[in-house]
């Protein structure tokens, strides 16, 4: 009886060996590979986006090639529309911004800096605007704007326009390979998985596909919505950088309150540079409510729910954590990961609350 123990005992101490080599190894792989892996990663994030809507269009008697092949047409058709659209709107309002730095440096140095040296007394801040100013002008005109900057930069290195035409290329073939064999590759992966812990890492999994789907299909639905109601509602105010300061509100609006923050700060400036008119950040602040109530009351209750469950101080140190370690590789797996750590902690929590060790 005691030979048994020991024999299983040492079974699971090997198993959990294993377990950790292959850990160890498999992130050491993604540490060495983040370069290339990142067009693998965007595919594999498309793929699990699509998969639902390739699910349901089977319920409806599609072929799962064509259903892959419509829900791929979509995305596609979506994703152009949308870089058409946003483009040219982002390049304008930043035109918008070089023109109006005059502008706005004479503000500061009329306005701001005589209150600050007031107030501040021996300790007196001084600005080179001028300089700045002159600074942000040049390098605009030399640059004749974004698209034709990237565009021009791209064309004049022949690997990098490779490059880049491969990366797409190979994005959207192993995007369409991965949406046709969805269901067999996860099914594959769980056949593979011990047999005495298949039924818990199943429901693991279960449990971080709730986190993923909220955060992949929700949260962007949600920061989506956000650039909308902060675009319009500034656009409303008639404030010059609407869609700009929206955009940049939507955009950091899946850490909760950042877009907030950093929407109505930016806004409430540009405000008072253009109106030089304390009213008109009663209808900045009425915006971003409306906003925020919107986000709070309908949005994430609906999109998202609470099942992503990330503190927002969380989400920030993944975000820098990912950036450090694996560059925008990183970044770009930053919160999938955190979200489906949180799973597991959880897991290990309420393992840990049911222990003997806990319990004494």
């Amino acid at each position: 009886m005691a030979q048994n123990c020991i024999s299983e005992n040492r079974q699971s101490d090997s198993s959990k060996w294993f377990i950790l080599t292959g850990l160890v190894l498999f992130s050491g792989l993604v540490y060495l590979l983040a370069p290339v892996l990142t067009p693998f990663l965007v595919a594999a994030v498309l793929s699990y986006i699509g998969d639902p809507l390739v699910d349901w269009l089977e319920t409806k008697k599609f072929p799962r090639t064509l259903a892959v092949t419509t829900v791929f047409f979509c995305l596609t058709l979506i994703a152009i529309v949308f870089l058409l659209i946003f483009i040219p709107l982002v390049e304008k309002q930043i035109i918008i911004l070089i023109n109006k730095v005059p502008e706005y440096a004479q503000w500061i140095q009329k306005t701001v800096l005589p209150v600050m040296n007031e107030k501040l007394g021996n300790a007196k801040v001084h600005l080179d605007l001028t300089t700045l100013q002159e600074s942000l002008k040049s390098n605009w005109q030399s640059a004749g704007g974004i698209v034709a900057q990237v565009l021009g930069s791209i064309t004049r290195s022949g690997v990098a326009l490779f490059t880049g035409i491969a990366n797409l290329l190979l994005v959207f073939i192993v995007s369409f390979y991965l949406l046709r064999d969805w269901d067999k590759l996860i099914e594959n992966i769980r056949q593979l998985l011990p047999r005495n812990k298949e039924k818990l890492i199943s429901s693991l999994a279960k449990q971080s596909d709730e986190v993923l789907g909220a955060f992949f299909r929700g949260q962007l639905l949600v920061v989506l919505a956000l650039a909308i109601v902060y675009s319009v509602g500034l656009s409303i105010v008639g404030l010059d950088l609407a869609i700009l300061i929206g955009l940049l509100a939507g955009a950091v609006s899946f850490v909760p309150y950042l877009g907030f923050i950093i929407g109505i700060v930016a806004a409430s400036i540009a405000a008072l540079m253009q109106f030089h008119d304390v009213t008109y950040l009663l209808y900045v602040f009425l915006v971003f409510g409306v906003g925020q109530a919107l986000e709070g009351m309908l949005l994430t209750p609906i999109l998202v729910g609470d099942k992503i469950g990330l503190h927002p101080v969380a989400v920030i140190f993944a975000v820098l954590a990912g950036g450090q370690l694996f560059g925008f590789f990183g970044v770009l797996c930053a919160l999938p990961v955190a979200a489906v750590l949180a799973v597991i902690i959880r897991h290990i929590h309420k393992e840990y609350k049911e222990s003997a060790v806990y319990n004494g």
